[in-house]
């Protein structure tokens, strides 16, 4: 074998050992179609890279042609033998692109996640999608839809977006609204999806057109993938749906009939897995969105307005904690907060509203310190009422902001935007309270939250 071949396999593929001694002897790279033959069965499918932190040796990753991806152990006497070579493509160039003049225009802003990704079946892999002509290739329907502009601004698992992170996004997403388009999607992972949704909605005001964030819970590659589905509608949705304020679209239901779209600062990821994973937390979804148009459920904050001009603020303090209380929270984290110079700490208390005895000192010494402590509900829906019980009332007599119904991933990213763009603690506590963009809602209908799994009322 030549010494660049297994330098390919070593490099682009993660296997090791007796694996890519096998590899190595086949001729085999990344990309090409192989056939194991063991001692009761054989496989047929396409050489995948294989991720090599915590993985074990013997096994090779295929793609099979149904789509998904099976993991094969291989034994000594295996026989590993090449099929099919894969197939180089040249990339189609994106000056072919025609504009079409009846069709709104629509940016499409990438950060990371399967969303935003496209699959490449010579090798198996899943890349960014970096082009409008990406786009294209990957969902041929959205050349019906709208005129796309597409630009990748990060490419990071949304577990890893950080403060800064939204600061960058809500800048470039400014930057591509003032250019005069329709609507703007942002794909993102779905991890964080809701916690940029809400940075976008405090940092960007006075929105002309709607923002839509979109993700995908099932990646591209699989047969039961939402990506193409929530893409398209996302893109519907920005360019032509009569609302200037930042949404979160994403899967209705399990089946493909219809998406949501959520208001970003009432919504939160509730299923780990489910193509409806994202629900509206005590409000309703702002539109419907399926084959016969946009319906509107709920009348908007804000209208279109293509002559209102986009206000950026994007700065977020990053020393600002979120609690989760529980039994047994130690005080001691609490003056942890405090000693190391956090400028803000919500609580996710109990019910209306409560924390333990034990924590009301340290939660004082802390408001005394000048630091924002706010307090919102672990419980999923209802709103937090914290002059019912005695642990409530003593928490307000020590300075709690109570944050009404506001969910508490919203309540921590207000609190960062509130303390990136003021010093002046009076007026971040009012600020706190008061309902910018549709954070807070004034109460808390029975028929707003009581659903069964599949989302439809009791």
């Amino acid at each position: 074998m030549t010494e660049g071949v297994e330098t390919l396999v070593l490099e682009d593929s993660g296997y090791i050992g007796l694996v890519l001694e096998k590899l190595v002897s086949a001729d085999l790279k990344v990309g090409d179609t192989l056939t194991i033959i063991g001692s009761d069965q054989e496989y047929t499918g396409i050489l995948m890279p294989r991720a090599s932190v915590g993985a074990n040796s013997d096994h090779i990753v295929l793609k099979l042609e149904n789509g998904y991806n099976i993991g094969v152990r291989l034994s000594a006497k295996a026989k590993v033998k090449k099929t099919k070579s894969r197939i180089v493509k040249k990339a189609k160039s994106s000056s072919k692109l025609d504009f079409k003049s009846h069709l709104p225009t629509v940016s499409i802003l990438s950060t990371g996640g399967t969303i935003a990704s496209k699959v490449d079946y010579q090798t198996g892999a899943v890349n960014p999608a970096l082009t409008a002509q990406d786009l294209y290739d990957t969902i041929p329907e959205l050349q019906k839809h709208v005129n796309i502009r597409a630009e990748i601004v990060m490419s990071k698992l949304s577990e890893n977006i950080s403060p800064s992170d939204w600061t960058i996004i809500a800048k470039k997403a400014a930057s591509h609204i003032r250019d005069g388009i329709d609507g703007l999607v942002i794909a993102h992972g779905t991890d964080t999806l809701s916690y940029t949704g809400a940075a976008l909605s405090f940092a960007l005001q006075n929105l002309p057109v709607p923002i839509a964030l979109v993700g995908s819970q099932r990646s591209s590659d699989r047969p039961s993938s939402d990506a193409s589905l929530n893409l398209i509608h996302a893109t519907d949705f920005v360019s032509r749906g009569n609302i200037a304020e930042v949404s979160i679209v994403m899967h209705g239901e399990t089946s493909d009939s219809f998406t949501y779209a959520h208001r970003a600062v009432r919504t939160r990821k509730c299923h780990t897995s489910r193509r409806d994973a994202f629900q509206s937390i005590n409000s309703t979804p702002l539109f419907r969105i399926d084959n016969s148009g946009i319906t509107e459920l709920v009348t908007p904050i804000c209208r279109r307005d293509s002559s209102r001009k986009i206000s950026v603020k994007p700065k977020f303090e990053k020393k600002v904690a979120l609690i989760k209380i529980h039994p047994g929270t130690s005080p001691n984290l609490i003056d942890f907060l405090t000693s190391s110079g956090f400028r803000g700490i919500v609580l996710e208390g109990t019910g209306l509203g409560h924390s333990s005895k034990n924590l009301q000192e340290a939660i004082s010494s802390a408001i005394e310190s000048d630091i924002l402590v706010a307090m919102t509900s672990q419980c999923i829906n209802g709103r937090i009422n914290m002059n019912v019980y005695r642990s409530g009332v003593e928490l307000l007599e020590c300075g709690v902001i109570p944050c009404e119904d506001m969910i508490a991933e919203t309540a921590l990213v207000k609190m960062m935007w509130i303390l990136g763009n003021t010093q002046s603690i009076k007026k971040a506590r009012k600020q706190m309270v008061t309902n910018l963009v549709g954070e807070i809602g004034m109460r808390s209908e029975y028929e707003e939250y009581h659903y069964d799994v599949e989302g439809d009322a009791d």
